[in-house]
């Protein structure tokens, strides 16, 4: 929770630089995002091939693990729709997007802001924000009521880092290796499904 609430702290410095006028009015922030853009596309490419560990997920566990993420994906796009019913204000193709960041609110935000729109991209960086602290917070009521999946579904992307932790300690060890898989997975998959939704 530690590095969610120093991100959001940031995102709110840079609201007040904004609204300070500290920050010169002519800045390309087009520019700018898009090298943070291939930066964390690096950075997140590098972590999950440096890795070893997690790819022998593959070679240990039955093919049937994919389904993890495969339902995930699918629960998330479904809640995501049901949203866009809910807030008129976004369209269901916003709503999916922002849905596809799956926690990853960085990276997802970034593709977000580059492919759509600033005030989507925030919409994104808080709503996966949110996933990622919720999950932290609510991880034990979740595998109590609902199963030894549910903390992973609900974590997303982040259930492969900052909230396998907290999924390992209520849903067993055990499931570790499935929360890695199905975020791995997960993470790939952001900047191919956000660009995907937004595009078509």
């Amino acid at each position: 929770m530690k590095s969610s609430l120093i991100i959001f702290a940031f995102f709110v410095a840079g609201i007040l630089a904004g609204l300070s006028g500290v920050i010169p009015s002519g800045f390309d922030w087009d520019k700018i995002g898009g090298y943070a853009l291939y930066i964390l596309m690096f950075l997140a490419g590098s972590s999950i091939g440096s890795d070893r560990n997690s790819w022998k997920v593959l070679a240990t566990h039955n093919y049937k693990i994919i389904w993890v993420p495969v339902t995930i994906i699918l629960g998330t796009m479904v809640g995501a729709a049901l949203v866009s019913l809910v807030l008129p204000s976004l369209t269901l193709r916003e709503s999916l997007a922002v849905g596809a960041g799956f926690g990853y609110y960085s990276l997802s935000s970034v593709f977000i802001t580059q492919l759509h729109s600033h005030s989507l991209g925030v919409v994104a960086l808080l709503s996966n924000i949110f996933r990622e602290v919720a999950t932290l917070l609510i991880t034990p009521f979740l595998v109590t009521y609902f199963g030894k999946l549910a903390g992973i579904a609900s974590g997303g992307a982040t259930a492969m880092d900052t909230t396998l932790p907290v999924i390992s300690r209520y849903s067993g060890k055990e499931y570790a290796i499935v929360a890695v898989f199905s975020g791995i997975v997960l993470t790939i998959l952001v900047p191919f499904l956000v660009t995907f939704i937004l595009t078509i």
